[in-house]
């Protein structure tokens, strides 16, 4: 059967359902079984599951832990228990009525680091709260159809085990890597192939009503809200589960070819022995996407290469050895990061500098932990610190000045004269002998700031 009659029918039954009162959508359907070892009938109360107190509960306690910004109706998260106090029973009966009709949610672009934006899609927080508790009781739903190789927004899984996997890929000998962008992935998700795909787990009319609801919710910019046609805009916590149900059908594809893949999210990278392989298995990709999922892969970002002239999820390997290590553009990133932080300190002491500095460098380096070169570690550390001398020597701004605190750091009274009039811009000098001499790395250390190679060596377990 081709894929185009199967969600035909698909929407078909589901038209059928829809016709049926909600409550008695699966009358007498107990005497069957449902995929995912659920009776139907349990497929069809996912509804009352979902606003069930518990896990109500835990849906709250996690929207207000994430924080978050507001949405259309400027409601903070701290706002959240009162009007939860005043609105929930009205909201429980809606939802388990199939009425419940989700609010606009609010258009943030944010600019990617390699051109373009991330239209992300932020919804109220109670659709926050609405679309956490249904995550909560789909996500077990669907987890066990899930591929192996899919790591992305999954219980115990990581973008680390992802790079490791891909690692050992290329050192069984596949040395092409095929790496798939999906174009505008999120913007572009077709809502009838998604919700086909949906359906195949989940019984409960009420539930299909309210995900497609909240798939064509409005988007609202500049106080005009847009209707939406197609995707799912990330912001919201259903959007990465959905993208997942959606891909496993890729996975299941790539599977059936005995292909030897990775995926995080829309990010997918296969791996092949020969140039030849890869262009025929990137023809093959392009062409299943386009006919099955209705997506596109960018040309301009996807590629038949070496695995090290790639990057998965910011990390790549060296070609000698396939080794892991920070891909550059990632390092570029980082450094840019920096920059604006600092350019932020210009008026603070340096300790506040540092304090504000060491949860990015801290966070940055647990997550490039498996990298097996330190080289561009070592350098960043040494560029982290000649930043910050470049920071106080344009905050000591006056030859007088400098002299003074040369002089207090333990250079010698001539030395410290001459290094203050010298003539030189703040960066020559940040990483000019005086100034290291005054400044070492000890000094820094002392001042607590987080060494990425001392922090690096302690995750990895070296001595």
């Amino acid at each position: 059967m081709q894929a185009e009659e199967a969600e035909a029918l698909a929407r078909a039954a589901r038209r059928d359902r829809t016709a049926r009162n909600a409550g008695r959508a699966c009358a007498g359907a107990e005497a069957g079984t449902a995929t995912g070892g659920q009776t139907k009938s349990e497929e069809c109360a996912l509804t009352e599951r979902v606003v069930e107190r518990s896990n109500m509960w835990l849906a709250y306690r996690r929207v207000v832990a994430n924080k978050g910004a507001a949405g259309v109706d400027a409601m903070a998260v701290t706002e959240l228990k009162g009007w939860l106090t005043v609105h929930w029973p009205s909201v429980k009966k809606a939802l388990l009525e199939g009425r419940y009709l989700p609010q606009a949610v609010r258009r943030v672009d944010i600019p990617k680091p390699d051109g373009g934006v991330r239209t992300l899609g932020v919804p109220t927080v109670g659709d926050r709260l609405i679309q956490q508790a249904l995550h909560q009781v789909l996500s077990p739903v669907f987890e066990t159809g899930f591929h192996e190789r899919s790591y992305g927004f999954r219980p115990g899984r990581s973008a680390q085990q992802a790079v490791q996997q891909a690692q050992e890929y290329v050192r069984e000998g596949r040395r092409w890597v095929v790496d798939l962008d999906i174009e505008k992935f999120f913007d572009r998700v077709n809502h009838d192939v998604l919700m086909a795909r949906v359906a195949r787990r989940v019984g409960d009319e009420r539930m299909l009503k309210l995900i497609r609801r909240y798939l064509e919710a409005g988007m609202m910019a500049d106080g005009l809200v847009q209707p939406r046609t197609e995707g799912t805009p990330q912001g919201g916590p259903l959007s990465p589960l959905l993208s997942n149900i959606l891909l496993t059908d890729l996975d299941r594809e790539l599977e059936r070819r005995g292909l030897a893949f990775v995926r995080y999210a829309d990010d997918c990278n296969v791996y092949v022995r020969s140039r030849r392989a890869g262009e025929r298995v990137m023809a093959g990709i392009k062409a299943y996407l386009g006919g099955v999922l209705k997506l596109t892969v960018n040309a301009a970002k996807s590629a038949v290469a070496r695995p090290w002239e790639r990057k998965l999820l910011g990390y790549s390997v060296t070609a000698k050895d396939s080794r892991l290590r920070i891909a550059p553009q990632s390092l570029k990133r980082m450094r840019e990061r920096i920059k604006d932080l600092l350019r932020q300190g210009c008026g603070r002491s340096l300790a506040t500098t540092i304090e504000n500095l060491n949860p990015l460098l801290r966070g940055w380096i647990n997550y490039f932990q498996l990298s097996q070169t330190r080289t561009a570690i070592e350098e960043l550390d040494v560029w982290v610190r000649r930043h910050l001398r470049r920071l106080l020597w344009k905050q000591w701004k006056w030859p007088k000045t400098r002299e003074r605190r040369l002089r207090q750091l333990g250079l010698a009274p001539a030395r410290a004269w001459r290094s203050s009039v010298n003539g030189r811009g703040p960066w020559w000098n940040a990483g000019a002998r005086h100034m290291v001499a005054a400044l070492p790395p000890s000094y820094f250390t002392r001042m607590g700031l987080v060494s990425l190679v001392a922090t690096h060596r302690t995750l990895q377990g070296v001595a």
